[in-house]
This record gives structure tokens, sequence and C-alpha cells, in this order.
């Protein structure tokens, strides 16, 4: 019997005729499918928001000002993100899961098509900064809703030795959506004149994104409207439970969970999203060079996540997480002059960076998954993801380039740095982790 997927005879459920059972690698390749949507409609986003948007809807200021205004609303997204969870909650307790991710994801795919409609600012004018401010907010509300509980179910229901190898599958989304945002923009920005990208070409990526999350929900359905899975939801291994009720008996739970992948999420855009805009508008460099970078280094990525889940295993992940937090709080105190260093060092910046973040955000999904009382695990499990992104990722853009213009690159070493001491004082209150593969 496969540890990931009782069969219906364990479960007590009669023989269906033709009916085909989720293996465990079929449900690994929904989640990698899933994420890389996510977090490829996230990225298409966070290029655009450097490349795009300043010139586009902020022409009337500077260009740093402007990628300023852009960072801005591209924080929006990570504090609707909690409040999605909130609304698509009680659909999934009202109307089944497979209801709550086919509006999710429509309308997180909606959100991100839409964008591409937007005018410049020179056509209609302030109207689609508030235009572009609002489906910023649908595309982190949607997201609050695309949480399925198959990352807990693959890592929780593992075999004990190798909680820390499942537990990585879903974090692969992120660096295999980067390579596919950051690829698809080079050859945009190569192939047409910049004239025609500014007014079009930018674009497609957003339309590319629909069609992704298209696939990702068929992807999902498939297993998450199975019986087996039904069953796991209705013991209440995987139920969405009320807001309050989750705050009230896991909410100490919660807030540790937020906080003890902390310096990873803080990491995250350091590494992707921040330096874009240093090189863009600091350095002479092209945005395809370092965008072709950011792919190289998301490879180096995928490598580390994979060893993450090896090192999980063997010594431990509060250990892993640990070293990783001091290894990010090093790298915090050298690495931002590496992109004043030209082309060698923006690719150290970004090698040593993905490597180290692979390891810590390998692991960061299933930090605390195991410490939730079983009923709350699925919904205090979201809320501590939409927290770990709202407190570590969602203004890192901004607070590191607003520290980098105003008192040196060095300084935005300082939110990465916080971030790890973060994490180490979260893993410190959270001892119970010590014995946790």
């Amino acid at each position: 019997m496969s540890t990931l997927s009782p069969t219906r005879e364990a479960l007590g459920l009669p023989a269906l005729k033709g009916h085909h059972e989720p293996s465990p690698g079929e449900i690994a390749i929904g989640v990698i499918i899933g994420r890389t949507s996510e977090f490829f409609d996230f990225f298409v986003y966070g290029i655009a928001s450097v490349l795009v948007f300043p010139s586009l809807f902020f022409p009337f200021v500077d260009a740093l000002t402007g990628t300023i205004y852009s960072f801005a609303i591209f924080a929006l997204a990570f504090v609707a993100r909690p409040f999605g969870s909130v609304f698509f909650m009680a659909i999934d307790r009202a109307y089944g899961r497979g209801t709550k991710l086919t509006i999710a994801l429509f309308l997180l795919g909606g959100s991100t098509a839409a964008i591409a409609f937007l005018p410049a600012y020179e056509t209609v004018g302030a109207s689609t900064i508030w235009a572009l401010a609002l489906l910023r907010l649908g595309q982190g509300f949607a997201l609050g809703g695309t949480w399925d509980g198959l990352a807990s179910l693959l890592a929780l229901n593992a075999p004990e030795e190798k909680r820390g190898w499942y537990a990585m599958i879903p974090q692969l989304g992120a660096p295999f959506g980067l390579m596919v945002a950051s690829l698809l923009f080079a050859y945009m920005v190569t192939a047409l004149p910049a004239e025609d990208f500014l007014a079009f070409g930018w674009r497609f990526p957003f339309f590319v994104a629909f069609a992704i999350n298209v696939v990702a929900l068929f992807a999902r359905l498939r297993i998450v409207v199975t019986e087996e899975f039904q069953h796991l939801f209705d013991t209440r291994d995987l139920q969405a439970t009320s807001i309050s009720s989750t705050l009230s008996k896991a909410g100490k739970t919660i807030v540790l969970g937020a906080f003890a992948p902390l310096a990873s999420f803080a990491l995250f855009h350091m590494v992707t999203v921040f330096p874009l805009s240093w090189v863009f508008l600091f350095t002479s460099d092209t945005p395809v060079s370092f965008l072709l970078i950011e792919a190289m280094a998301a490879a180096f990525g995928v490598v580390a996540v994979l060893a993450s889940g090896y090192l999980a295993d063997k010594f431990g992940r509060r250990t892993l997480l640990g070293s990783c937090a001091v290894a990010i709080a090093v790298f915090s105190g050298f690495a931002p002059l590496l992109l004043d260093g030209g082309a060698m060092g923006e690719i150290l910046f970004m090698v040593i960076g993905f490597i180290i973040l692979g390891l810590a955000f390998g692991q960061s999904s299933g930090v605390v998954s195991s410490e939730f009382p079983t009923e709350y695990r699925y919904t205090g499990s979201a809320l501590t993801s939409d927290l770990s992104w709202l407190f570590g990722a969602g203004f890192a853009p901004l607070v590191a380039l607003l520290l980098s213009a105003n008192f040196g690159l060095m300084a935005s070493g300082a939110y990465l740095f916080s971030g790890a001491v973060a994490t180490l004082l979260a893993l410190w209150f959270n001892r119970s982790l010590a014995s946790r593969r």
C-alpha cells in the first residue's frame, strides 16, 4: 500500500471499475505543476515591475521613483493573500476543494491576463495605475485560495525517514517558474525592438500565464477530487476549519511557523526581483544578460532544493534551517557588493544566493506543519504560508531598493540579516523541531 495514497480496500471503499488511484508520483507532479504556475504568474509580474511598469504607468517620475512605486504595488498581493485564504476557506467548507481551486485559479489567471490589457498612463491617466493595483490585489487574493493541501499530504504521510525529501517537492515550483519567466522575457526583449516590446511584447507572458493556470487546474483537480483524497478530508486530516477556531487553538504554532522560515523568504526576492532592479537602474548591463544569469542561477536552485531533502532527512530540518539562517546572515554581510562587480560578480551573487536559498526554501513549507493538531493542520499551514510571504518576501524588493538607493548597496543586506535573526529566534523558541525530521 502506498504511504501517500491508501488503497480503496484499506479505506473500506468499494472497488470501482476502471478507477485509478493517484500515485505518489502523480501527486508530486500535480504539486510541482501547480506551484510552478503560481510562481510563474508572480515572476512574470515581478520582472515586468522592473522592465515595463515604471515607464508605462509612472512616466511622470524618474526611473528610480517609478520602480519604487511599482514595487509598492508589487507588495499589495502579499497583503491581500491572507484575506483570500479566509474567503476561500469558507468556499472550501461550503462547496468543496474542487470548487475553491477552480474559482481561485481562474481569478489568479484572469487577474494576471487582464494586466496585459492595461493601457499606458499617457492614454488614460491615473486610472490605469488604480487598475493595476486592483488586479495585483486580485492576484494575491486568488493565491490565498490555491492552497490545496497536497504539500501537507506529501510531507505528513511520507515515510518518517523521507519527510524532508517529500517536503521539498512543492518548492521546486519556484526555480522552475523563474526559469520559464526569465527565459520568456529574455526572448521577447531580444526578438523585438524596444518600442515594440514596451508597446505590446511584454503583454505576451501574461497571456501565457493564464494558459499555464488552466493546465495546472486540471492537473490538481485530477487529484483533489478523488475519493481517496476526499476520505482524508472527511477524516479531518485535510479539513478546512474556521479561521477563528484555528487561531484560537493553533495561534502560537502559526506565529512560530511564519517566522521560522523568514530568512529564506527574505532571501527569495533578494535574489530574484531586487537584483534585476539594481542592475537595470544602476549598471550598464542589458536586462537580457541578467535574465539569462537568473535562469542559470535558478537551475542551481533546483539542485539545492533537491539537496535540502536529503540533508533534512540526514541531519534534521531544524539543523538545516538554522545553518542556512547563519549562512544567509553571512551572505548579507558581503554579497550585495557583488552586484557592483560586473558580470562575474553578478553571477557569483546569483549562484551563491540561489544555492543558499534552495537549501533553506526547500524545507520552508514543512517547518511546523507536523506541529499542528490534526484538525487544524490544513488551515493552519495555509495561514502560516501567507504570513511568511507577507513578512519575509512581500516588501523585500521595495525595502532593499530604498535602502540601497539612499544608503548604498550594502544597506540592503540589513533586510536579509533581520530575516536570519528572526529565523534563529523562531527556531530557538520552537525547540521541538529538533526531534523532527
